[in-house]
């Protein structure tokens, strides 16, 4: 059994498209991995002087982290600190990029596997140095993410893909995402490949497209260059599942999600 450590950039993941993101499931997908979670941090920033001129933030924010505490996860607080330029403009700065990447490093001496949730191409040393110890990298990440970052690491989760990462609405049961991994643009068909559950072996890449099932909120039709954008740039796209009279399956009523 794999030894696991899971480091959340919170500010990134939240900033990205993570917002409402639940933790548990976090958990989830990687003991579905075939690991045992042995350390699971969050990095947050905490405005404290903000807490203390207005008591409904403060309660929010003290909510907030409560429930991440109850899915097991250990905050590291980063303090928001704020600065004036030249200008006079007040900045305000929270990076917890630094503690992620000690705590990593340290605590990797005993992990097998560690999962990443950012996606901040700064942690691209950081995932160089953990892989040159051995230890397998994974990532997990919304939209804004590095490609290098992504391409370096042994496996990307994107975490609009991830069932049950990201708060649905209940009609969202009865629908399905994935990316088209195979396209024919000159005929306007493709394939999507598309998870069914967290586990390695739960996913399928036998799902038809066609160019015309994409739904284009009243536009033109999609063209081929357009079509071809999709499994170039990897766009998730968010479907019903139609069987057909042959066995074989079909994605209908598509809808591009926004990256």
């Amino acid at each position: 059994m794999l030894k696991a450590g899971i480091y959340l950039d919170i500010e990134n993941l939240v900033r990205c498209g993570g917002r409402g993101m639940r933790y548990r499931v976090v958990k989830d997908l990687v003991e579905a991995q075939g690991a045992t979670v042995l350390r699971f941090n969050a990095y947050l920033a905490v405005d404290e002087d903000r807490e203390k001129q207005d008591g409904e933030y403060r309660r929010r924010s003290e909510e907030y982290r409560n429930v991440i505490r109850r899915m097991g996860c250990h905050i590291v607080p980063k303090k928001v600190r704020r600065f004036r330029d030249t200008d006079g403009n007040e900045i305000v700065k929270a990076n917890a990029d630094l503690d992620l990447a000690v705590d990593a490093l340290l605590q990797a001496e005993n992990l097998d596997m560690i999962l990443l949730g950012t996606g901040d191409g700064d942690f691209l040393r950081l995932v160089r140095a953990l892989q040159t110890k051995g230890r397998r990298v994974d990532l997990l990440s919304f939209a804004n993410t590095s490609r290098e970052l992504r391409e370096e690491v042994d496996r990307h989760f994107n975490g609009m893909l991830v069932p049950g990462l990201l708060p649905q609405p209940e009609t969202a049961s009865e629908r399905m995402r994935g990316i088209l991994h195979a396209a024919v643009e000159e005929k306007g068909f493709g394939f999507i490949t598309a998870p069914t559950g967290l586990g390695p072996e739960d996913v399928r890449d036998d799902i038809f497209l066609h160019v015309t099932d994409i739904d284009m909120a009243g536009g033109p039709p999609m063209n081929p260059a357009e079509f071809s954008y999709l499994k170039t740039r990897e766009r998730v796209l968010d479907f019903r599942l139609e069987e057909q009279e042959d066995g074989k399956v079909k994605a209908v009523d598509v809808r591009v999600l926004s990256s």
